[in-house]
C-alpha cells in the first residue's frame, strides 16, 4: 500500500495560531482596543511587533484577538454544517424514498442561489454576531456535506449484511451507529475540515464587505477590511490578518487533502479484500 505523506508543516503551523490566538494574549498584556494617538499607523518595530494601525491599536494585539472570533467561527459554523449534512445523508440513504426525493428538493433548491449571494442575504437582513454568522454560514454551507454522505450511505444501505440486519429487526439506531458512522467517518472529518477553511473565507469576506463581524469585536476579516484606506501607506494594517488567514486556509486544504488520500486508501484496500 503507498504511503501518504503526513502533513506535519500543516499541522504544526495550524497549532502555532491556534495556540498563538488563545494564548498569546496572556503573554503579550498590550490592548487591542487601546488608542495611541502619538503611534498612529507605526511601522512593525520592537515596541509594536507587526506595527499599529491608524488609531493607533497594536496589530499583533488585535490580531491575536481577532483569530479566537475568526477561528470560533470557522470550527463553530464547519462543525454545525457537518453536522447537518452526516444527519441528513445518512437519513436520505438509509431510508431512501420520501427523503430521498424530500432530500434531492431542498438541496436542489438552496443550489439554486450561488452561496456567496445567499450568504449576503441572509446576514442583510440579520444584525451580524460571532453566534449569528455561525448560524448563517452553517445554514448555507451543509449542502456539500450532505451529498457526499448521501452517496457513501446508498452504498452501505446495500451492502447484505445491513439488509440482513434490517430483516433481523435490528433497531435502526444500533445499524446506523454501529455500522454506517464508522464508515463515514472520513468522510465527514474531511468535509469538516474544508468547511472550517470555507468558514473563515466566508467570514472575512463578509467583514470586509462592512457586513460580518462590528466594531468594538474584530476578527481577521474585520481587520483586513480597516486597512483598505491606508493600504498604501500602511501594507502591514491588511498583510498580517491577510496573511493568517491564508495560512489557515492553506493548512486546512493540506490536511484535508492527506484525510482523503487516506480514505481512498482504506476504500481501496476494502474493495481489494
Amino acid at each position: 500500500m503507498k504511503r501518504v505523506a503526513f502533513p506535519k508543516v500543516s499541522v504544526a503551523l495550524l497549532i502555532t495560531i491556534i495556540l498563538l490566538s488563545f494564548l498569546g494574549p496572556l503573554f503579550y498584556t498590550l490592548s487591542p482596543y487601546s488608542f495611541d494617538k502619538s503611534a498612529i499607523l507605526q511601522a512593525p518595530s520592537i515596541q509594536h511587533l507587526l506595527g499599529t494601525d491608524r488609531l493607533g491599536r497594536d496589530m499583533l494585539a488585535r490580531i491575536m484577538q481577532g483569530g479566537q472570533v475568526s477561528l470560533l467561527i470557522g470550527v463553530g459554523s464547519a462543525l454545525v454544517a457537518s453536522l447537518i449534512g452526516l444527519i441528513y445523508g445518512v437519513f436520505a440513504g438509509y431510508f431512501k424514498g420520501l427523503w430521498d426525493k424530500t432530500f434531492v428538493f431542498v438541496v436542489d433548491l438552496f443550489l439554486t442561489f450561488p452561496t456567496f449571494f445567499l450568504l449576503l442575504t441572509l446576514v442583510s437582513y440579520i444584525e451580524a454576531s460571532s453566534m449569528i454568522l455561525i448560524i448563517v454560514i452553517a445554514i448555507t454551507g451543509w449542502m456539500g456535506t450532505a451529498r457526499l454522505i448521501r452517496s457513501q450511505s446508498y452504498q452501505i444501505a446495500s451492502k447484505p449484511y445491513i439488509k440482513v440486519l434490517k430483516i433481523a429487526g435490528v433497531p435502526t439506531y444500533k445499524i446506523v451507529f454501529k455500522y454506517f458512522l464508522p464508515l463515514l467517518g472520513p468522510i465527514f472529518f474531511v468535509s469538516f475540515s474544508f468547511g472550517v477553511s470555507g468558514a473563515i473565507l466566508a467570514e472575512s469576506g463578509l467583514s470586509y464587505l462592512g457586513l460580518g463581524i462590528t466594531p468594538p469585536n474584530m476578527s481577521w476579516g474585520s481587520i483586513l477590511s480597516s486597512g483598505k484606506s491606508v493600504m498604501e501607506i500602511a501594507w502591514w494594517v491588511s498583510f498580517f490578518p491577510g496573511l493568517m488567514i491564508f495560512l489557515v486556509t492553506f493548512s486546512l486544504i493540506q490536511i484535508s487533502d492527506y484525510l482523503q488520500q487516506i480514505s481512498n486508501l482504506k476504500e481501496s484496500a476494502t474493495e481489494s479484500i
